[in-house]
């Protein structure tokens, strides 16, 4: 009998992290058995008239490695078939998927899934979606195409998180697949751990936690993050990090005509929304992509612990139909783009992206004086003498994204992230205020927000992280969305410009309320670049304008 997570995943569930769920369509056996038994680490398969089960798949790669896997084969079919590959999560193995397979094989494809090198049976180093990964892939491919009926015009490869950037870079890299299946997927993976010059610490930390308890780490993997986290060696970075990007090689996946499916979470603050978009963008191929609350990847694991029957989980069966299949489904009438509206119950269609029909609003910053925060104003600042504001890093303020991957998650449910804004705005010495008058009329914010800065850093390292926030007459903020920028090399006492991209997002602002921007020093999600205070000053003129220019439908 193989071995699975056991004692390590329960810690994984408590920390937020992915768990395995291994067991069958809640017409099989019951959720809650199912979750227990992915905990304990056994892997239940289930039992099913339509299909056979092999659970010691043992494939061959190169360099000696073998990947370990198993298999569902219908029975209730002949002639060649369909089939799907799915890939494992960052640690977890090929029992991650029963739920999903099973209810494949009962619809006719051959089900593979197996564990990625490096983790529970597969030998070897883990090579975070590096060449060696693309060669097991190919591997495993040509594994199943030899063993089993399967129609090689008709196969899909699928994963959530880790096993999703496998298998995009999979259909650039194996010309044989028709159709993928990505769910919080990444880009970039630079911009994944590093974007805007930023380390994302609470997710790189974990990453490493989880690599080294349950994994078979290549100390590569330390040394890039390390790298990443002290701002060096950023060549060296880029070059590791460009191997494991599929925005890298999308002219590949374009070429061979893949169809993309997509789901990424707003809340996702590993494989943030921006660089995902980006990537689609730049998919010419057959493309959807779904975005909704929540943070990475449990909005996917949520729907295969609930039975399986989600948008998202729906959405990816309906895609492989169509695209492995040639069935004509609700595929049809969905746009490429579909989002879920924050806080709401809505969900809107869009031709592509950036969403058509938004306009930019750009707000101008002008400064606080001491009776006001600053505003955010329809006209540029005008004053004919140049002034500034100042914070420091002594300590973090309210501004916050609060409880990491926790009130990410619990967005997806309509808990809201919120802060007191008068007493922010109280503490003038380490956040500055920004806030528009009272709106008339809701606005649409759909897409990223964005930001240029006039500073002064008073030294040579510092960070700012922004916050936008819808708040309410009773001066409750609701984050709406928000951005870190890191300079680890500031020009010190120089003016210096900058911009930043805030995460994009999908929020309507009521009538009544208003707009408010938060700028601080600091956030839990991120590592800051010194322990040592820092002033930075925000300069005002006629001469240089600061914005705030926020996509509005």
């Amino acid at each position: 009998m193989k071995k699975t997570l056991s004692f390590v995943a329960a810690a994984g569930l408590a920390a937020g992290l992915h768990v395995p769920v291994q067991a069958a369509t809640s017409d099989i056996l019951p959720n809650g058995f199912s979750l227990v038994a992915g905990i304990l680490g056994q892997g239940v398969f289930p039992e099913s008239d339509n299909f056979v089960t092999d659970d010691n798949l043992v494939i061959p790669s190169d360099d000696g490695v073998t990947i370990a896997g198993n298999i569902f084969v219908p029975t209730n079919v002949s002639g060649p078939r369909p089939a799907v590959i799915f890939i494992s999560s960052w640690g977890l193995n090929e029992y991650e998927y029963l739920a999903e397979a099973a209810r494949f094989a009962e619809e006719g494809y051959i089900v593979l899934s197996y564990s990625a090198r490096g983790w529970d049976q597969s030998t070897g180093m883990i090579d975070t979606a590096g060449p060696k990964d693309m060669a097991d892939f190919s591997h495993v491919l040509d594994y199943l195409l030899a063993n089993y009926n399967v129609d090689p015009a008709q196969v899909g490869v699928a994963g959530i998180s880790y096993g999703s950037g496998i298998s995009l870079l999979a259909a650039a890299h194996d010309s044989r697949v028709k159709a993928v299946a990505a769910m919080s997927t990444w880009g970039d993976l630079k911009e994944s751990l590093y974007g805007q010059q930023t380390p994302r610490l609470v997710w790189g930390e974990l990453l490493l936690l989880t690599g080294n308890l349950l994994g078979n780490m290549d100390p590569v993997i330390q040394e890039t993050w390390d790298n990443v986290s002290n701002h060096r060696n950023l060549a060296s970075v880029t070059a590791w990090t460009d191997l494991r990007s599929p925005v890298k090689v999308v002219d590949k996946i374009n070429a061979n005509g893949t169809a993309v499916y997509m789901s990424q979470n707003w809340g996702d603050n590993l494989f943030q929304v921006n660089q995902v978009m980006d990537l689609f963008g730049k998919i010419t191929t057959p493309k959807h992509i779904d975005l909704q609350p929540g943070t990475h990847a449990m909005v996917e694991i949520a729907a295969m612990v609930g039975g399986g029957d989600s948008h998202v989980l729906n959405n990816v069966h309906r895609w492989f139909a169509q695209y492995l299949k040639g069935e004509n489904n609700a595929m049809n009438s969905q746009l490429p783009v579909n989002m879920k509206v924050k806080f709401t119950d809505s969900y809107e269609q869009h031709a592509s992206w950036p969403v058509p029909n938004t306009s930019n609003k750009t707000y101008y910053l002008h400064p606080r004086n001491l009776l006001d925060n600053g505003d955010l104003s329809s006209s540029p600042y005008t004053y004919w003498l140049p002034t500034d504001n100042s914070i420091n890093s002594m300590n973090d303020t309210l501004a916050s994204t609060q409880i990491p991957l926790l009130s990410q998650m619990l967005e997806s449910v309509d808990v809201k992230v919120q802060s007191n804004i008068p007493l922010i705005s109280a503490d003038t010495n380490q956040a500055i205020v920004f806030d528009s008058g009272t709106l008339s009329s809701a606005m649409k914010i759909r897409g990223i927000p964005k930001l240029t800065l006039n500073i002064q850093p008073w030294y040579n390292e510092v960070q700012l992280v922004a916050y936008l926030y819808d708040m309410d007459s009773a001066g409750t903020g609701t984050l709406i969305t928000h951005g870190p920028l890191t300079l680890p090399s500031a020009s010190y006492g120089q003016r210096t410009q900058v911009n930043m991209n805030l995460v994009a997002t999908a929020y309507n602002v009521p009538a009544g309320h208003k707009v408010v921007l938060v700028i601080d020093t600091e956030d839990l999600l991120y590592k800051q670049p010194t322990l040592l205070p820092y002033t930075v000053d925000f300069e005002f003129s006629k001469d240089f304008q600061s914005t705030l220019t926020l996509p509005v439908l």
